[in-house]
């Protein structure tokens, strides 16, 4: 059975990216969202075994994403993906004194990082953080 890999990111480039870096991955069906709401929406309905999620972004937010799914499914894997992670650290802390657990990547991304990152959470690997990263 296929993994599902849902990439929430508003903007198209950034989950086209992620889809071309998980394309050569077998056993793996990537979900792209373009919002929160869809990609709530999507962990609903599609059960993902990853997501890889954008902090900031219009309407709902990666922390907003992130209060509403991990109460409900605790043990999802969720890396929140952002450049801007510095002024949003408050809000980071928080969501995790409060019990929420997810990992923090600072973007960019590059193809073997999103690779690593995937294989270390569905098996057969562990994560290698290099620069631009952060486990």
């Amino acid at each position: 059975m296929a993994h599902r890999i849902l990439i929430i990111d508003d903007e198209e480039s950034i989950r086209d990216a992620f889809m071309l870096a998980l394309a050569s991955m077998p056993d793996c069906d990537v979900l792209p969202a373009a919002d929160g709401a869809e990609g709530i929406r999507l962990i609903e309905e599609q059960r993902p075994d990853l997501v890889f999620l954008d902090l900031h972004m219009p309407g709902l937010t990666g922390m907003d994403v992130v209060r509403h799914v991990l109460p409900e499914d605790p043990s999802l894997p969720i890396y929140v993906v952002t450049a801007f992670h510095q002024e949003f650290m408050q809000e980071l802390r928080a969501a995790r004194d409060a019990g929420l657990h997810f990992e923090l990547a600072c973007k960019p991304l590059g193809a073997e990082q999103i690779r690593s990152i995937t294989r270390a959470i569905l098996g057969g690997g562990e994560i290698q953080v290099t620069e631009g990263s952060k486990r």
